[in-house]
């Protein structure tokens, strides 16, 4: 060990346990241990060039805590580490640097890495992952392939957001108001070829599981309005100018049908063309242009003006025989239902919006009184039909049931189920990402593999060929057999994209044209000519590549057996390790990535390769970490100021005035209760916001810049007592400096000056009654808040602990020693420090966990609130015999209650004995 420190010396100190864990492999997670197993797990990061920001270590704390805690119960835990490093910002550096992807890569992550390592993390580096290693990607292309072999993957035409300046696809979220989020470059709509995954087929599976999940409601609800499953029926609208041929429109109301006085088509419908009339062609043309500029979720936008184009022609209503005209509208998606929506204006909002602008018809056909001869129109409610023929005074609900039954008759209907959600476009015109595992060959070629193959790629075959067409010539995908796998990303000229849609990879002609032997899998360099015997084939490698969510489907499986050539995973080991008992990251992950790795999971389980059937069942989300307090003052344009009571969105809500704002110093404002005033005029309210962190508002904090000044120690334990994990928070440097002087003070507690272990800690056997209970109370307390993830109050709790030491004169070396048990998964540097000074031996996570002794709690106990003003504050159990001015003198001494009473005068003091003190200031 190195030379004790006399002082706390934060920085020396933590160096020196991170070495002392790394050498040790302190949280070195062993295969088929007899403990029981615990498996806690981050969503891995994006290795950026910026490095960590101040949120990242709020859920890697959060896990770290946890783990060390079910550490010291007995647990074999895993907590791993890796990259999620396959992304379009490495491409970009490429492009601007001509610099390969991966050494950029490699960078930052050994720069994450390094990050990582100084935060004091336990975790299992041994285990580390990365999506760009080759021995990753080459399970990620095997994956691939099995949902390739089972009819899962297929190549259409899509239209799909393509951003000229980046030469790229986007996906929906990396779009932003019609621009990349990403450079901020113009997109558009563009049809490329794509690979694309039946998650649809899924879709009641994804459903259905969310019922056994432990899961945020909100993430839930988020989940099921994406998949959008709803029942109703498809209806058929004949076209007036083609007898013959229909248009179909699905619906959950069909009992409005009689209502139905327009159709709506979505700007991309494949017939749309074939409707319109000459002279709405230019107008349709030019609109169909702009929708294709909108995303989907600013298109289907019910705040927004509605918009659209007459096209000249009609379709007959089914249930009534009436003409109604054919419109397009943006609001109509392609990729939600056929495309094609029925107007019923009398009780839909948004149709009855886009009727008033463009003076369609309006026709009551369901009202909530059928006595009342004026119906209320809009009528957006249940209720009975009327303006309906035979179907008049019918309720909603059996009207419903009976024009289903006359439709389904004449074969105008049918019963149908939709969904929100499409399959998932997986291919991007990149270079950086998975190659996909697949030769195109042309029609004779691949006749010839499906008779005599290697078995490895018959294997993988698809009941029903994926093909694709190019000038004229049907092209078909062959799987590379599995012994071919790893398919490696190939050196390249230049990482800029075609620009005619395909990646960097299309001109790596060495890599791109290759000879295949279809008796043994090995594919060669089409170099010269094929070589000789009816085995080989000549074809054409993929050039998409996949998306960056490809890796981060599976990371999970692969950290309990990171290094297996054979499997993905040991099919023993999955058993052991299962899947994540916890699993912490950002809301943002709500839907997509974990619906993507729901999705895979559930094929794998199908596949007999899992035992499981879903990957996540507990998940939390960390609240987001804002930056700073910003101030601003305002004036309207006499100068004169404003208060920010007055104000909304920048603007005088008496006046409707828009007012000039101007920020303010930290120093120019002041705290008064809930709200910050103007120092030099206090009858002036400033507003006051947190805003999210970024480079370009200037608002980011770097957590090395924290642990430099305050320690890792610090930044950790601020980071848990800023307030409940998932509650969104606002970063403050200065509120760190109350947990630091925190730990100052653990250190006091427990060193003296020269820096041997204080004289207060004694070898007596027997604690004091009131310590005894006050320790007690911390363990059970800290234990509680540990298992529900509620870090602040565990940290006040110690804070109440810590205060009852520095009163009294002396405490055991047993009391000593458990209180840095509590202190070690929040502060662990610090506590393995104290430690080894009481002569214990590292590692103290090694150390079981303390249980409290019930019996040691003085009965007849109560939990009291404390209330500033009538809010709740804090809360602490005491005994029912406390007398008022004791149970004053705990409140003043709480650490949630102190920044309260601060500068204030206590005007009154209310006291319910056992239930509530509620102190008055001014």
């Amino acid at each position: 060990m190195e030379t004790e420190c006399v002082t706390y010396d934060f920085l020396k100190i933590e160096k020196k346990w991170q070495n002392f864990w790394a050498e040790d492999r302190t949280f070195r997670a062993i295969d088929f241990d007899s403990r029981p197993k615990y498996y806690v797990l981050d969503m891995f990061p994006y290795p950026s060039g910026e490095g960590l920001h101040i949120g990242h270590p709020e859920g890697y704390t959060a896990t770290d805590i946890v783990g060390r805690y079910k550490k010291a119960q007995g647990y074999n835990v895993l907590h791993p580490m890796g990259w999620d490093a396959f992304g379009l910002p490495a491409e970009q550096h490429a492009i601007a640097t001509g610099v390969h992807p991966a050494i950029n890569t490699k960078a930052n992550i050994n720069n994450f890495r390094k990050q990582l390592k100084k935060l004091g993390l336990g975790l299992d580096w041994d285990r580390e992952v990365d999506t760009t290693d080759p021995n990753y990607y080459g399970w990620t292309q095997w994956i691939f392939l099995q949902l390739f072999k089972n009819g899962l993957a297929y190549v259409d035409e899509y239209p799909v957001w393509w951003c000229e300046a980046l030469g790229t696809v986007l996906s929906n979220e990396e779009v932003i108001n019609g621009r990349s989020e990403r450079g901020n470059y113009p997109v558009e709509r563009k049809k490329l070829r794509q690979w694309v995954l039946r998650i649809t087929a899924y879709a009641d599976e994804l459903l259905e599981g969310l019922k056994e999940l432990d899961w945020p409601d909100s993430t839930k609800r988020q989940q099921i309005a994406w998949i959008g499953r709803s029942e109703g029926l498809d209806i058929y609208f004949d076209l007036v100018d083609y007898p013959n041929e229909h248009l179909v429109t699905f619906t959950t109301t069909v009992e409005t049908l009689f209502g139905a006085s327009y159709i709506v088509m979505a700007p991309e419908h494949p017939i749309l063309a074939k409707l319109v009339k000459p002279e709405y062609a230019k107008e349709i043309a030019d609109y169909i242009a702009q929708a294709a500029k909108k995303s989907d979720l600013n298109r289907t936008d019910l705040a927004k003006d509605k918009t659209g184009v007459f096209t000249g022609s009609y379709v007959i209503n089914p249930i009534n025989n009436k003409k109604i005209p054919i419109w397009v509208a943006d609001y109509v998606l392609i990729s939600y239902g056929t495309g094609v929506v029925m107007g019923v204006p009398g009780h839909d909002e948004r149709d009855y919006e886009f009727a008033l602008k463009y003076h369609l018809p309006i026709e009551a056909v369901l009202t909530e009184d059928l006595k009342n001869p004026n119906p209320v129109v809009p009528f957006f409610g249940k209720g009975y039909l009327i303006n309906s023929g035979e179907f008049n005074g019918l309720s909603s609900e059996k009207a419903k049931e009976k024009i289903t039954e006359f439709l389904q008759k004449r074969h105008r209907g049918h019963l149908a189920v939709n969904y929100k959600l499409r399959d998932w476009l997986f291919s991007r015109q990149r270079y950086w990402g998975e190659p996909f595992p697949v030769i195109w060959v042309d029609e004779e070629d691949y006749e010839k593999v499906k008779k005599t193959s290697h078995s490895s790629i018959s294997e993988m075959m698809p009941k029903e060929a994926v093909t694709y067409d190019l000038e004229g010539k049907t092209y078909f995908a062959l799987p590379l057999s599995t012994e071919q796998l790893p398919q490696i990303l190939p050196i390249v000229e230049s990482y800029q994209p075609s620009g005619a849609g395909e990646s960097p990879l299309a001109g790596a002609e060495g890599w791109l044209h290759v000879y295949l032997n279809i008796l043994t899998g090995e594919v060669i360099p089409a170099k010269g000519q094929i070589p000789e015997g009816s085995e080989w084939v000549h074809g054409h490698r993929e050039t998409n590549t996949m998306p960056q969510w490809a890796g981060s489907c599976w990371y999970y499986l692969r950290y309990c057996d990171p290094i297996n050539k054979d499997s993905f995973i040991d099919p023993k080991l999955e058993k052991y390790w299962g899947t994540p008992d916890l699993y912490i990251g950002g809301a943002e992950h709500a839907v997509l990535h974990l619906l993507y790795a729901r999705f895979w999971h559930r094929v794998l389980y199908k596949l007999g390769l899992l035992t499981t059937p879903e990957p996540f069942s507990k998940v939390v989300h960390q609240g987001l970490i804002l930056g700073e307090p910003e101030h601003r003052l305002f004036k309207d344009a006499q100068g004169n100021l404003v208060s920010a009571e007055f104000i909304k969105d920048d603007v005088d809500i008496r006046s409707g005035e828009v007012l000039e704002s101007t920020k303010l110093d930290d120093n120019e404002v002041v705290k008064k209760g809930e709200i910050f005033v103007l120092k030099d005029n206090p009858a002036i309210q400033v507003e006051s916001r947190s805003f999210k962190m970024s480079k370009s508002r200037g608002n980011t904090v770097s957590p090395d810049a924290i642990i430099e000044e305050y320690g890792a120690d610090a930044l950790r334990l601020y980071e848990m007592f800023l307030g409940p994990l998932e509650a969104m928070k606002p970063w403050n440097t200065k509120g760190i400096e109350g947990v630091a002087r925190f730990l100052k003070r653990v250190w006091r507690e427990y060193i003296d000056e020269e820096g041997k272990v204080s004289s207060k800690i004694s070898d007596s056997l027997e604690e004091s009654l009131e310590t005894e209970k006050v320790l007690q109370e911390t363990i059970k307390k800290v234990t509680d808040d540990i298992e529900s993830l509620r870090f602040n109050t565990a940290i006040s709790q110690m804070m109440i602990f810590l205060n009852h030491l520095g009163k009294i004169n002396s405490f055991t070396k047993r009391t000593a020693k458990t209180f840095l048990q509590l202190l070690a998964p929040f502060a662990p540097h610090i506590a393995e420090e104290l430690w080894v000074r009481l002569g214990e031996k590292p590692s103290i996570s090694n150390v079981p966990w303390p249980k409290y002794d019930p019996s040691k709690l003085v009965q007849g106990d109560v939990n009291l609130i404390f209330q500033v003003n009538g809010k709740m504050r804090a809360e602490k159990v005491i005994s029912k015999n406390a007398t008022k001015e004791e149970v004053l003198n705990y409140a003043k001494e709480h650490p949630r209650i102190i920044p309260y009473l601060e500068g204030k005068e206590i005007t009154n003091v209310i006291y319910v004995p056992g239930k509530i003190l509620n102190i008055v200031v001014k």
